[in-house]
């Protein structure tokens, strides 16, 4: 099957997902064509593949390179993915105060993964001066877009009456969209709700999500906040947590 990429083709996010299931490496060909043309959407595409090394080989230096490109042209996405770049240390050294102005940028432009990312860099001090208060605007203001990361994070300040007034009843519905978002964190934090309420079937169900969907980090600090837990069925859960990080290949 032959691919012609127009510019059309190009803005429209569905058919290039469809090309890239079809055959990865002529769609691969074809956006490397079109982000040649100047074409920011095919420039962005085209670094995300060239980072998972998906329908060509992986490079991730070549990636960092089209991402600075189409952030040049003033996407909020490219800055975004540059920023994760510079932060990372992909395809080059790691400068976290440039990643934090590149996530600025994207903040400002209103992108939702621009403010999260943002957002962490404020809560934490790293490349930029910590300000807590403004990272929990920015967490409100992507939860708000429909950011599923980011409202489980700004559940947990309306929980804890970080820099905010406490309101235990928000907390708790940030947490159920941040699950029904597919967030595993949301997932877990919703779970927890779910099981002090008595819904121990409910929570289980978000808890069997959360294990499929969590990465080694977030595995760890769950399986042992579940070996504390009351109800016995969802202390088992534990087990299934650490067998989980050992097929991941996690010394435990």
């Amino acid at each position: 099957m032959a691919f012609h990429l127009r510019r059309e083709e190009v803005l429209d996010g569905d058919q290039l997902g469809q090309m890239l299931e079809e055959s990865p490496a002529k769609a691969a060909q074809a956006l490397l064509m079109a982000a040649g043309q100047g074409i920011v959407e095919a420039q962005l595409l085209l670094g995300q593949i060239l980072l998972d090394g998906r329908g060509i080989e992986r490079d991730p230096a070549l990636a960092r390179r089209w991402f600075a490109i189409a952030a040049n042209q003033g996407s909020a996405m490219a800055h975004n993915m540059l920023g994760r770049c510079l932060e990372h240390g992909w395809g080059g050294e790691v400068d976290v105060v440039e990643a934090s102005r590149r996530y600025r940028l994207a903040a400002e432009a209103g992108l939702d993964w621009g403010l999260y990312n943002y957002a962490n860099l404020l809560a934490t001090g790293r490349g930029v001066a910590i300000d807590p208060g403004a990272a929990l605007r920015c967490y409100r203001q992507a939860a708000e877009q429909g950011h599923a990361k980011s409202m489980n994070l700004l559940g947990r300040y309306l929980e804890e009456g970080v820099h905010c007034p406490a309101d235990v009843s928000a907390a708790h519905d940030w947490y159920r969209r941040s699950a029904e978002g597919g967030d595993f964190r949301g997932q877990f934090s919703h779970a927890g709700v779910l099981a002090a309420r008595g819904q121990v079937e409910q929570a289980l169900g978000w808890l069997r999500q959360a294990l499929v969907a969590g990465n080694a980090n977030f595995l760890t600090v769950a399986a042992a906040a579940l070996e504390q837990a009351t109800q016995p069925e969802i202390r088992a859960m534990a087990l299934a947590y650490r067998t989980r990080l050992g097929e991941l290949g996690v010394m435990l």
